[in-house]
């Protein structure tokens, strides 16, 4: 028994370094969306919408799993380029199974966004201002893009919410 205890810790200690050196080459730690965030972005998408909605940077899938509940004629794909958050991701996925929800491990940045009716994220500054220029040239006339914290520079949001929490957040949305 003591050895699964060592091979238990191991793992954890192998996992948490994965993490930490996804952190360094990424830039950026898997952050999840809170609970008054996802509600709010989720309030922000019509359980109506068809086609393909995007979430960039998936992190655990709390959202990517509630926007295909949330809107189940949509396609949802779920960037995530980080292997353990990805990893927790697919085993959700696989117990609860949306069918309409696609999970992509890799760096969505170098993916098309034309197809995309909405696109939703919860990225960082850095993110932001590279897809700012990308959305205006890929994505078609009406599509929805939904940031968590993160403004669109340059922009100008349809709408945005302040989360009551203790960042005073907001969720933005923006309209192509």
């Amino acid at each position: 028994m003591e050895w699964l205890g060592a091979a238990m810790l191991m793992g954890l200690v192998a996992t948490m370094l994965l993490i930490v050196v996804q952190t360094q080459r990424l830039g950026i730690s898997p952050m999840p969306s809170s609970g008054r965030a996802k509600k709010a972005m989720l309030a922000l998408v019509s359980p109506e919408l068809d086609g393909l909605v995007l979430e960039l940077g998936a992190g655990w899938g709390g959202l990517a799993l509630a926007l295909a509940a949330h809107a189940p004629r949509a396609r949802v794909v779920a960037w995530e380029a980080s292997w353990v958050p990805f990893a927790v991701m697919w085993v959700r996925q696989w117990v609860v199974h949306r069918p309409n929800l696609e999970l992509r491990c890799g760096d969505f940045e170098r993916q098309p966004l034309t197809e995309a009716r909405c696109v939703v994220c919860y990225l960082w500054p850095g993110a932001m201002t590279r897809l700012s220029e990308r959305f205006r040239d890929e994505l078609c006339v009406g599509a929805h893009i939904i940031s968590n914290t993160f403004a669109l520079r340059g922009w100008v949001a349809e709408s945005q919410v302040q989360l009551d929490d203790l960042y005073r957040a907001r969720v933005y949305r923006y309209v192509r």
